[in-house]
């Protein structure tokens, strides 16, 4: 299948002036540095984070030349630290004087067969991927419930939560228990003002990922996929920007997929 060119980049509107986003994983060219940027680019201001300090610190910069530094910072996050965790959020808080939205990026993979997979293999990606969610996700609601404003949070989930594939029974459990995780958190949250959605892609590549991927596998997954080429990352942040917008008011609980492959 020929594939169909990437669309041109959407420009800003101001969609998120004057709120406070924090978003994880957002250290680089992924979903979440991508989405980093577009929330800037929407007015929106940013505290990234991300386990590698080093690449954190090399976004921050490189995003606060281009949109200023009052915009954007940083706080290096393992979100496998409950400590770590309430730094982070107590930081928004500080610095900004509130905090509007959170997107919980944050994730692992990896691939092995169920029945060669060890304990730390599948501890290691449901701590990241779904245990470090809940971290977020229960920081995000304590400090949205004290706030007159509620908010919004935004969780990337995965094609992989609603279909099988052989080698990751790791991820996708993860990434179901986001999903589910995603429902219950918006209907506890619902009553002070807090909505709950998230993303749910399938192949959203960038330039280092391509490099790392064999050609004969990125040839294979882009030919699964309705427009024959894998999203951008910043197509995924776009709908990701939708559903912390006042345009997705009257959404909440739902997972939104990204992808022709939803089922």
């Amino acid at each position: 299948m020929t594939g169909v060119e990437s669309p041109a980049y959407v420009p800003g509107h101001g969609l998120l002036s004057g709120r406070t986003a924090v978003v994880t994983a957002a250290a680089g060219a992924g979903i979440g540095g991508a989405t980093a940027r577009r929330f800037l680019e929407e007015g929106a201001r940013v505290l990234i984070s991300d386990a590698h300090a080093r690449r954190l610190k090399e976004y921050e910069a490189e995003l606060a030349g281009e949109f200023g530094a009052d915009a954007v910072g940083a706080v290096p996050c393992d979100v496998t630290d409950e400590g770590q965790v309430r730094t982070l959020f107590d930081t928004a808080v500080r610095e900004h004087g509130r905090l509007d939205i959170v997107v919980n990026n944050a994730g692992l993979g990896g691939t092995a067969e169920l029945v060669d997979m060890t304990d730390d293999q599948w501890s290691r990606v449901l701590d990241v991927t779904l245990n470090g969610t809940f971290r977020c996700t229960r920081a995000a609601l304590r400090s949205f419930r004290a706030s007159p404003d509620g908010g919004v949070i935004v969780n990337n989930a995965s094609v992989v939560g609603w279909r099988a594939q052989a080698g990751q029974a790791h991820y996708a459990a993860a990434k179901a228990g986001v999903m589910a995780l995603t429902r219950c958190a918006a209907i506890e949250a619902a009553g002070y003002g807090v909505r709950v959605n998230a993303v749910s892609p399938s192949l959203a590549m960038h330039p280092h990922l391509v490099k790392v991927t064999s050609p004969e596998l990125l040839e294979e997954l882009t030919a699964r996929e309705a427009f024959g080429r894998y999203a951008e990352p910043w197509e995924v942040a776009n709908v990701i920007v939708f559903l912390a917008s006042g345009y997705s008011s009257y959404m909440t609980g739902e997972i939104v997929s990204v992808s022709s492959q939803h089922a």
